[in-house]
């Protein structure tokens, strides 16, 4: 049987570190480190956030390296939903960061606190 993008999503999650926008603002403000919204960039010109930079899902692992190049460095993740989101970091965790949190909440809610 074949898994839908959510089920995989899901299943990613299970071992990453999950935080609401509020916890996560207060972590940068405490340690400093980067946000990045994954979706595509139509999205994020139709829905902006101030909070974050966008390196899209599919360029992620090209990308990453030139904006943090530390692999301890706190980074943290959001799309629209958190399934984008979670599948990256658990692509940055293979890559050898150790620092990566998904943003689980909503995008309205993310958009609030940017």
């Amino acid at each position: 049987m074949l898994k839908t993008i959510v089920e995989i999503a899901g299943e990613a999650q299970q071992g990453l570190r999950c935080v609401t926008a509020e916890q996560a603002v207060n972590e940068l403000e405490e340690n400093g480190g980067l946000v990045i919204d994954v979706r595509e960039p139509a999205e994020v010109e139709a829905k902006p956030t101030g909070l974050s930079i966008n390196i899209p899902r599919g360029v992620l692992e090209i990308k990453v390296p030139e904006h943090c190049p530390d692999s301890d460095s706190p980074i943290y993740l959001h799309c629209a939903s958190g399934g984008r989101a979670s599948l990256a970091a658990e692509q940055l965790k293979r890559m050898g960061y150790s620092n990566v949190s998904v943003i689980t909440c909503t995008l309205d809610t993310i958009r609030e606190l940017g």
